[in-house]
């Protein structure tokens, strides 16, 4: 057979001949011409057509994070799509995977025993690294439910067998804190910490609560999932395992006992040193891979070439890795039991068979194999369009009136509904009127369908043998900044991590103390954690932390110094009453202000219009929900007919320039002048720069 006849290629496949190819083939399938999102959306389709989980293996971290959510986004149950990391350290590096990247991979790990993912995208690094043996693991999953009886010494046991750490306030994965009826826990599995309500014994409640304000959330469950809180559980059978392989490995090694006895105190004590999660194949004797947890699994390569690129570079590292370690006659594993070997590796694809993704034509006269050609596109181009002279919103308007009459179904995405709301009101002046459908998939549109949906895509593509386009609002109004999301300042007031010993605390009924820290009580039937406060004469009053809303940090002048008040004194009553007094007094002030404002005339600015509209488009950053309420009651302010007076706050970082150049806008557009008073002249000067930065290309003198 010559290369032509092992290498047939069906051009300008569809994504449903694809799909039907490959869930009927028995060689090896390559799609070629797959650019943005459309493999992602390829896969969905697959996962529709075919029962086996599919495992996605890509060259980095950046680009299966990226497939992963596209793949998330096209499928519709993110429950179903698992992202599996690497530890992200380098082989035998003297450094620990972040609890976080742990928590993924067991959680990736057990939906794969459980038959519970549809697909899991990981790296080439992640596949070759061995993985807590399947059973294993399954002997480790525990099961809570509603109604069910569970002794505390029986849970407790239970956690602290599992790798959780017992802690006064739950503040980290993999810990946990037992107070009265009351357990908080935070396992890999959920995104949020779980409180578990008992009675007596009866599991009655399982909630989420905030990590923050320790304040339950309205999310409630029928059962929890208890995984092990670290890949290496040191408990048990599984620590006398581990010492006693530790000792044979040392020995093997020629190392003396005092480096052994050093890393038996570190696993008894449950603080192991950086670095010494690389013996994890000790407490268990071997180590599986995740074609173990897959047996009947498809695979998947995005990129072939990069993906060998990248596992040979890693291999090279595992070979450096040991030898340092070697060299520095340290305990270590050997590699073939860490990691797999490219030619382990070369052997389980030999048997698989995977899908392969590729971006260039590669032929391989040795391997039969079936080639589709998917005549896809990105759009780079309609960037390009909206940033060149001439171009705008104008020239996008026209390419979606064309997809409309040819026939195309259209989805636009775009992360939060304000930006959907804007795109919407620049589209409308063209005489382009999509339909906003916040919750949507590609396969429910119809030919000539147009539609907006909120959704986190990474990328968009043409299919035009399919009539079907995606686009981003990244590829309309340009790249934008994700900020994290930030705590709430009032949630930090009620939280422990803000007080520190000797700090002063005002209680809402007892007045100014001073904080010594927490401590576990029991008193009778209760036993607990408290807030030990001192008063004036050494009062002491101890406060069950669910009761935290009550104190507050004590927030005075600089360099002040508060007077303790007496518990059960009338001081505090006294300044209650006063204070109460002075805010009354304020209170009719401000009525009498803002009855004047409400009789005075102030200028009425117009409705904001397209123009205005493409300014807060091209906004750099994602708005954060008290920046856009901030912004929305700002422009309401200046399109009333009474005089704006409001007092935007927030700390450094928060986005009240942003507030205030969307302010300045509005009234340049409506021919008025904007002043800026700042206190210093190098706030004056970073101001002049960002707001000439901000109105470039408009029609605003700075």
């Amino acid at each position: 057979m010559d290369g032509s006849n092992q290498q047939a290629e069906i051009s300008h496949a569809t994504i449903r001949s694809v799909v039907e190819g490959v869930a009927a083939g028995q060689m090896r399938t390559e799609v070629l011409g797959l650019v943005g999102s459309s493999g992602a959306y390829l896969l969905a389709s697959e996962l529709m057509a075919m029962p086996e989980p599919f495992l996605v293996v890509a060259a980095d971290s950046s680009s299966a994070e990226r497939f992963a959510a596209a793949l998330t986004f096209f499928h519709g149950l993110p429950e179903e799509i698992f992202f599996l990391p690497h530890w992200e350290i380098r082989p035998y590096e003297p450094l620990s995977p972040h609890p976080e990247v742990e928590a993924a991979r067991l959680a990736a790990l057990a939906a794969l025993h459980q038959g519970r993912a549809r697909a899991v995208v990981t790296t080439i690094r992640a596949l070759l690294q061995r993985v807590i043996p399947r059973e294993v693991l399954a002997g480790l999953c525990e099961t809570l439910r509603l109604d069910e009886d569970y002794p505390r010494p029986h849970i407790t046991d239970l956690l602290l067998r599992l790798g959780y750490n017992a802690v006064p306030l739950v503040e980290d994965r993999g810990t946990f804190s037992v107070r009265g009826d009351v357990l908080d826990i935070f396992p890999p599995s959920h995104p949020h910490p779980l409180r578990l309500e008992f009675f007596g014994d009866t599991l009655e409640r399982i909630r989420a609560f905030d990590l923050v304000s320790q304040r339950s959330l309205e999310a409630e469950f029928r059962q929890l999932q208890l995984l092990p809180a670290r890949e290496m559980v040191l408990a048990g059978d599984y620590l006398q395992s581990f010492a006693l392989r530790l000792k044979e490995r040392c020995d093997q090694l020629g190392l003396p006992r005092s480096q052994r006895e050093e890393i038996l105190e570190e696993a008894r004590e449950g603080l192991l040193a950086p670095g010494r999660q690389f013996l994890l194949p000790l407490p268990y004797g071997h180590l599986d891979t995740l074609f173990d947890y897959a047996p009947q699994g498809r695979w998947v390569l995005l990129d072939p070439p990069a993906v060998e690129q990248n596992g040979d570079l890693f291999a090279a590292e595992v070979v450096e890795g040991e030898a340092r370690l070697a060299r520095r006659q340290e305990p270590y594993v050997e590699a073939a039991s860490m990691y797999l070997t490219p030619a382990g590796l070369q052997q389980e694809w030999d048997r698989r068979r995977p899908q392969e993704f590729s971006s260039l034509d590669i032929f391989r006269l040795t391997e039969e194999r079936q080639r589709y050609r998917i005549n896809a596109f990105g759009n780079g181009d309609i960037r390009r369009q909206l940033s060149s002279a001439g171009g705008g919103i104008a020239g996008f308007a026209q390419q979606l009136s064309r997809w409309h009459q040819e026939g195309w179904r259209t989805l636009i995405v775009c992360h939060q509904q304000g930006q959907a709301e804007r795109l919407l009101d620049l589209l409308e002046p063209e005489g382009i009127r999509p339909r906003f459908e916040p919750d949507i998939s590609l396969r429910q549109l119809n030919p000539t369908d147009l539609v907006v949906t909120l959704g986190e895509l990474p990328d968009g593509f043409r299919l035009p043998d399919e009539r079907m386009v995606v686009v981003t609002e990244e590829e309309i109004f340009g790249q934008r900044v994700r900020r994290r999301p930030r705590k709430d300042v009032r949630a930090l007031l009620s939280s422990l991590a803000e007080l520190k010993e000797g700090d002063f605390v005002v209680h809402a009924d007892q007045g100014i103390g001073r904080y010594h820290g927490l401590l576990h009580l029991s008193m009778g039937p209760t036993e607990g954690d408290f807030l030990h406060l001192e008063y004036a004469g050494g009062d002491k009053l101890y406060l069950p932390v669910e009761r935290i809303e009550k104190v507050q940090k004590y927030v005075g002048g600089e360099g002040q110094t508060p007077r303790l008040d007496k518990m059960g004194g009338g001081a505090w009553e006294k300044a209650k009453v006063k204070a109460r007094a002075m805010v009354e007094e304020l209170a009719r002030d401000l009525l009498k202000i803002y009855a004047r404002r409400e009789m005075s005339q102030g200028f009425r600015y117009s409705r904001p219009e397209r123009m205005f509209r493409e300014f807060e488009a091209a906004f750099p950053y994602e708005e954060t929900p008290d920046q856009l309420r901030a912004i929305q009651e700002v422009l309401a302010d200046m399109e009333s007919d009474k005089p704006v007076d409001r007092l935007v706050c927030g700390d450094v970082g928060y986005g009240k320039t942003e507030v205030a150049i969307r302010a300045a806008f509005r009234a340049a557009l409506d021919g008025r002048q904007v002043a800026v008073l700042v206190p210093t002249t190098v706030l004056a000067r970073q101001h002049w720069e960002t707001f000439r930065q901000r109105f470039q290309g408009y029609p605003v003198e700075v």
